[in-house]
């Protein structure tokens, strides 16, 4: 099975984040067929979480369709922290996409990896 494009991807997360009366906003949009998604939830309190693509060594014998971890030890970072590190990974990969969630109780809607 195919995995879904990166904008396929992120079109049908921000209407299913909708669905489930969230507020997500595409951020920046990358490359079409597959840029990096990288998910930013923001707890509406200066805190928030960031989420990337999971390592491709924690997809097991039967790998979804795209998985995510948290890019960060701690479950919440005071957000320049994570602007910061937005700054590193658009540096690193142009194509990238951001997803921003707002949602006070960190919902994410994202399939992730086992740690």
């Amino acid at each position: 099975m195919a995995r879904l494009t990166s904008d396929f991807f992120v079109s049908a997360h921000l209407r299913r984040c909708a669905a489930e009366g969230v507020f997500a906003a595409l951020r920046r949009r990358g490359g079409a067929e597959a840029g990096a998604i990288l998910v930013v939830v923001d707890r509406l309190d200066g805190t928030g979480t960031l989420y990337g693509p999971a390592p491709q060594s924690s997809y097991g014998a039967q790998a979804p369709g795209r998985a995510f971890s948290r890019l960060h030890k701690d479950e919440v970072l005071p957000r320049a922290e994570i602007e910061a590190r937005l700054v590193r990974e658009i540096d690193f990969d142009p194509d990238c996409w951001i997803i921003e969630i707002e949602d006070r109780g960190g919902r994410h809607f994202l399939d992730l990896s086992p740690e």
